[in-house]
């Protein structure tokens, strides 16, 4: 089993077609042996995600601040619940017991969090693999704008191929396992 982290909206209010991907998501994890490391709450597209994954013989893995556990707090559906004292020790333990990413559409916590892994990333401190998953074109303008950045030389080109952008969740999985098994055959360990 593999540690997938899962960076999602926490709304309960958006069009069904996000939860339906989401929830697809979950499911296929679940099926392809991989657990989820998310935020722990039972919001949004998040908890339809998670709570697919462990229907599906996956693993929940929550990771939350005390803060926000206070008011949002969702031990008892997961497996293993990992209390933290801020949002910088919450990514720092998502991306260390993580061996990839998967951001589905979100707000600016979503944004923020994928941004961190990609430049973590670009500067050689993980090489997991890093999808977008661009449901409804959701990731568009993101990757318009990344293309800017490349265009306009304050990133380097190559740095498109530090993330991926799956256009559905099936996608999704079939790069994680082949970039993992690509990343297994090389190293000889994950």
């Amino acid at each position: 089993m593999v540690n997938i982290c899962v960076f999602a909206s926490s709304s309960n209010n958006l069009e069904e077609s996000f939860y339906k991907d989401a929830s697809e998501l979950g499911s296929l994890m679940g099926q392809n042996g991989m657990n989820i490391v998310y935020g722990g709450s039972r919001l949004g597209m998040m908890y339809v995600c998670a709570s697919k994954v462990k229907e599906n013989g996956g693993r929940i893995i929550g990771v939350m601040p005390q803060r926000l556990h206070d008011m949002y707090g969702n031990a008892e559906d997961c497996d293993e619940f990992i209390l933290v004292s801020g949002m910088r020790e919450r990514k720092a333990k998502m991306d260390e017991i993580s061996e990839g990413v998967v951001a589905l559409a979100g707000g600016f916590g979503t944004l923020e969090e994928v941004s961190e892994m990609i430049v973590q990333k670009q500067l050689g401190y993980n090489k997991k693999p890093i999808v977008l998953l661009n449901t409804k074109g959701f990731y568009d303008n993101l990757i318009n704008f990344f293309n800017k950045i490349i265009e306009n030389k304050f990133a380097k080109k190559g740095t498109e191929e530090l993330y991926y952008i799956a256009q559905n969740p099936s996608d999704a999985i079939r790069y994680i396992k082949e970039y993992n098994q690509q990343r297994l055959l090389f190293s000889g360990k994950f």
